[in-house]
């Protein structure tokens, strides 16, 4: 199981070393450059999601075809 946690500066240093006390938890630092990346492919892919399921509006794909 993968698992994204937001937290504070002054509490991750802390946190980090107790996670990597834990011989069955590999814990790694990302940038936040890279965890907001994260986040946008995670939401494009729920919005596909949503749209294939009919609970959300796609744009027509000629519009998208003009862009």
């Amino acid at each position: 199981m993968k698992v994204l946690l937001d937290i504070k500066d002054s509490k991750a240093v802390h946190l980090m070393e107790v996670l990597k006390g834990l011989s069955y938890v590999k814990a790694t630092t990302i940038s936040d450059e890279k965890a907001l990346l994260m986040e946008g492919i995670k939401q494009a892919v729920d919005n596909l999601k949503q749209e294939r399921e009919g609970k959300l509006k796609a744009r027509p794909r000629e519009l998208l075809n003009e862009l």
